[in-house]
């Protein structure tokens, strides 16, 4: 089978990765691809936004399933002109995929369905929502309702910094992703990420994970895309899995085929573990990263077979398969990220680092000139190990970090701490 994969990150180079290895697959491509998917699957500089020219290449090339990565095209609709025009693929439909398109569309099937979530508002006008900020303790945190590229979340620890976020919303930085914006009460308690792959009826549990998602050392600073990742979560036992697929995962899934928009495709669920229970944080309709990074390496199913179970509508028939070893994985970003960074400065010593038994090195944001290897984004690189424990795939991550020529490129030195600490207990 020839495959179409769509995207250009980390992410991708995961999924292309695992792709590449199943015996069902004859020719890989990808659009646009990066230098490390390249090494893997054929790059083509199609734009993902024509989805006229994504259709007419599929004709062309034989194509027999489409992979989509991002949230934008899946949002923008290609999985539905895909459909129309007769070719299979994996993701979800545009109403399906509000899920992530808007917070205010989620947070409102959570009050309907009952799912445990942030108690929360929702404006559309700069005024209501202050006024309703001014009733409401601090911290607080601000969302702009659309998609912002993961920089549309305020977590506000005065009243000052909220109605800076609601203002920042209103008044155009997030473009149309705030034009509507969603408050919601702080909750405590331990961040996890768990996925579930569904084809409209069946909802199946894939591996636990957790990342990194602020800039610096203890999980302070700016939030970024991810900084690391590990899986699976020490804190999400089983009984925790259980409990998010009866209260949370399967009624959405019910609720939203009951809405004429069944959700087909993987159900990213950022959990909040609370005293109460697990609480949904937010929906994305894709694959997480850096966390894809991490489920690839451990996933011992064919990802392909996984994904067409998805789009054939037989998902109940499947099941996955998981190595034992825990997974991590630590991203090297350019010097400034998540601010502004310089692009064109040269990486060496990729080579060195995945030579490392149990490593592999997946690119972000890299590009080729020639022989050079260039960094070509915010976050570049996503260092992945596997080994027995999660405290020594921690140790050989940082090792073929270690390897890496690269002066402009920074890390956090502490991914995977509370997942060691437990380990050490």
């Amino acid at each position: 089978m020839k495959v179409l994969l769509i995207g250009a990150g980390g992410r991708e180079h995961a999924l292309a990765w695992a792709l590449a290895a199943s015996p069902l697959l004859s020719e890989l491509y990808c659009a646009p691809g990066n230098a490390g998917i390249a090494e893997v699957a054929t790059c083509v500089a199609l734009d993902v936004t024509d989805h006229a020219a994504v259709i007419a290449f599929c004709r062309e090339h034989g194509i027999g399933f489409v992979v989509i990565g991002p949230e934008a095209p899946l949002v923008a609709g290609l999985a539905d002109d895909l459909g129309r025009a007769g070719i299979k693929h994996f993701g979800p439909s545009a109403a399906a995929a509000r899920l992530e398109g808007s917070k205010g569309f989620t947070k409102d099937l959570c009050r309907d369905l009952g799912i445990p979530t942030a108690a929360y508002g929702r404006f559309s006008n700069r005024e209501a929502a202050l006024a309703y900020l001014a009733t409401q303790p601090v911290p607080i945190v601000v969302k702009a309702d659309g998609l912002a590229a993961g920089k549309g979340v305020v977590v506000a620890t005065n009243r000052a910094e909220a109605e800076a976020a609601v203002e920042a919303c209103f008044s155009g930085a997030f473009g149309n992703a705030g034009a509507e914006v969603v408050i919601e009460e702080f909750m405590e308690g331990e961040e996890a990420s768990f996925f579930a792959l569904s084809d409209g009826v069946a909802a199946l549990a894939l591996a636990t994970a957790q990342d990194h998602k602020r800039v610096g050392e203890g999980d302070t600073g700016p939030n970024t895309g991810g900084m690391g990742a590990y899986s699976p979560a020490p804190a999400m036992t089983l009984a925790l899995i259980e409990r998010t697929m009866r209260e949370i995962i399967r009624p959405t899934i019910t609720g939203m085929a009951a809405r004429g928009c069944p959700f087909k495709g993987v159900l990213y669920a950022g959990l909040m573990l609370t005293a109460d229970g697990p609480k949904l944080i937010e929906y994305n309709v894709r694959f997480g990263d850096p966390e894809t990074q991490v489920l690839m390496v451990r996933m011992k199913s064919d990802l392909l077979a996984a994904l067409l179970a998805v789009a054939d509508g037989v998902l109940s028939t499947f099941d996955v398969r998981w190595h034992d070893d825990p997974a991590l994985t630590v991203v090297v970003a350019t010097r400034g990220y998540p601010g502004s960074y310089a692009k064109g400065s040269e990486i060496r010593g990729l080579e060195r680092a995945g030579a490392l038994d149990g490593v592999e090195v997946f690119h972000a944001g890299t590009r080729r000139d020639g022989a050079r290897l260039l960094a070509d984004g915010g976050r570049v690189l996503a260092v992945t190990a596997r080994a027995r424990s999660i405290a020594d795939a921690q140790a050989l991550a940082y090792l073929a970090v270690d390897a890496i020529d690269w002066p402009e490129g920074f890390c956090r030195r502490d991914i995977g701490w509370r997942a060691v600490g437990r380990d050490e207990r």
